[in-house]
């Protein structure tokens, strides 16, 4: 029988649409500026920490003001951020991958009063509400996870350390004093969804300690056989198990020395749980890159084995990484990234001038024929 079109053109695959089915055409959001000129920008600068003109071959200019977000918003706070785009911006706004909000305004006059406007607006604690910087050779915004809010698998809180960091960081994000731009990502456990495997600095979350077991229910909220397939390092096997009242039941046990920490089995079995006082921490890593400028991608590396969780300000992993932003702002040449600053001066140097502890834990031995095989960069070679 011949496939019978429920009427979907493929030519023209906004016709007809029914609206409220699927999220829209990104192009209907464009502020007009944006959207006439789609195609024509010749060029762009930073006029300021946090303002940029985007400048088009017909002579309009967009001007952005870009100012930092949070990645876990109130609705009032959304509401407030829409309020400021509607009074502004003709209700236009765009927010980056690293949770900025972006404010466009398209001729100069507009810059200032909406400068005004944002630098007006606090917190009942006195802090801004709507910072403006995170451009050029700085800090922007830090991307990152979930933590104790929102996952089930956290090793560290996410809004906690970062609030932390970019409170000790707070001046590189309003300046651009930084030899080059300076990316800090978070994730909060191994499973790392804030990408911090290639960040200039990066906190991550640890577990040490593997899943506890609840025998007792794990057979009743769990399917055993995706617990044991959940576990990548096949530490999980399924076990028979008698309680204490003398019951067997079906459950599973965890070869300690296979364990990586993951967290994986607590995604499947909730009687598996691996948070834990004392063995969950911040490790914190260095000199990863996604930009393949100068030199090729660069994988993080661990220069900070573990730190404990020190809420709510952790003092000791923000000591660490102010250390590590000022030996490389002192001490790097202009455009060099943190990473190739480190392999400039050598890793152990990097230590020293850091004044972090070098332990033979640190030393990178990791090895991959893939890694120096792919083809990893733009730059052309042969």
């Amino acid at each position: 029988m011949a496939f019978i079109s429920s009427g979907y053109n493929p030519a023209k695959p906004m016709e007809n649409r029914i609206t409220d089915i699927g999220p829209k055409h990104f192009e209907e959001f464009y502020p007009e500026v944006i959207k006439k000129n789609k195609g024509k920008w010749t060029h762009h600068e930073i006029l300021e920490p946090g303002v940029l003109v985007h400048v088009s071959e017909t002579g309009d200019e967009v001007y952005t003001v870009r100012c930092g977000g949070a990645r876990l918003m109130s609705t009032t706070h959304i509401n407030e951020i829409c309020d400021i785009a509607d009074k502004h911006c003709d209700g236009h706004l765009r927010f980056t991958t690293r949770n900025n909000i972006e404010f466009m305004v398209d001729s100069k006059d507009k810059v200032e009063p909406l400068k005004n406007d944002l630098k007006s607006r606090k917190f009942a604690g006195g802090s801004l509400k709507f910072p403006i910087g995170g451009t050029g050779a700085g800090i922007t915004n830090i991307v990152h996870t979930q933590g104790w809010i929102h996952c089930h698998t956290p090793a560290t809180d996410a809004s906690g350390t970062v609030k932390s960091t970019m409170d000790a960081l707070f001046d590189e994000f309003q300046n651009m004093r930084l030899p080059a731009h300076l990316r800090v990502s978070m994730a909060c456990c191994l499973n790392m969804c804030g990408a911090v495997h290639c960040s200039d600095i990066a906190i991550l979350g640890y577990h040490r300690k593997p899943p506890m077991l609840d025998h007792e229910y794990l057979d009743k909220l769990c399917e055993i056989p995706l617990a044991v397939a959940a576990c990548p390092t096949a530490a999980i096997k399924p076990a028979k198990v008698t309680l204490a009242n003398g019951t067997e039941v079906k459950s599973v046990e965890v070869k300690n020395e296979r364990c990586m920490f993951c967290g994986n089995c607590y995604t499947m079995c909730p009687s598996m749980p691996l948070a834990d006082t004392d063995g969950d921490g911040i490790v914190l890593m260095a000199g990863g890159k996604v930009s393949n400028r100068i030199s090729d991608p660069k994988f993080s590396k661990v220069v900070v084995a573990f730190l404990p969780n020190e809420m709510p300000r952790w003092p000791s992993m923000t000591d660490a990484i102010k250390k590590m932003v000022n030996a490389y702002s002192n001490g790097a040449n202009k455009y060099e990234r943190l990473g190739d600053w480190a392999e400039r001066i050598g890793w152990e140097k990097f230590f020293e001038v850091c004044e972090l502890n070098f332990t033979h834990h640190l030393i990178d031995d990791f090895r991959q024929q893939a890694y120096m095989s792919w083809r990893q960069t733009t730059n052309f070679k042969f």
